[in-house]
């Protein structure tokens, strides 16, 4: 089973409110849930974001894999070190990546 660490969305229209959980990467955004890891409230300011840090790194060093936006919350979050925040990089430009080397 691929994990993945995300958000699922929860509260009214125009009042986001998110749930950090691990989910198995092929079910729905708001689908079935295996853990749920913490809280993420864009609205406050500051924004709240309230993380188990102990759990979280328990299913980092088992293999499940954070979303861009969650990799971004659990840095803020001090769950993960900035300089071990690897960039996401768009397909499109590993491509053009691989097409320049392969031409050299």
């Amino acid at each position: 089973m691929a994990t993945k660490i995300r958000l699922t969305r929860m509260g009214d229209r125009h009042s986001p409110f998110y749930r950090v959980v691990v989910a198995d990467s092929r079910t729905a955004r708001d689908g079935k849930i295996v853990e749920q890891l913490g809280t993420f409230d864009p609205l406050k300011k500051p924004e709240e974001i309230k993380i188990d840090k102990v759990l979280t790194e328990k299913w980092l060093k088992m293999g499940a894999k954070p979303t861009e936006t969650a990799r971004t919350i659990l840095v803020k979050a001090g769950v993960i070190a900035k300089k071990d925040a690897k960039p996401y990089a768009p397909k499109a430009v590993k491509a053009k990546d691989a097409e320049k080397e392969a031409k050299k």
